[in-house]
């Protein structure tokens, strides 16, 4: 039976021939698509992006200080 389709787009993109060899070794070794492993590591990415930016946010707004100004 196949799988549901999900919703989503095409998205076309030139890589550094090393990271593309990276990437093609990385899916043989773990038996995933490249899709599938770019989209996961994309969302790790744009989610450590969104967290770094609170916490950011929240030290201008001092509700938070940073570890070094702790001594």
């Amino acid at each position: 039976m196949a799988r549901p389709k999900k919703d989503s787009e095409i998205l076309n993109i030139r890589l550094d021939a090393a990271v593309s060899q990276r990437l093609s070794a990385m899916c043989a070794d773990a038996g995933q698509t490249k899709t599938a492993v770019v989209e996961r590591a994309l969302r790790m990415y744009i989610d450590d992006y969104y967290d770094k930016q609170e916490k950011l946010r929240k030290i201008e707004a001092g509700l938070l200080v940073p570890a070094d100004e702790m001594r």
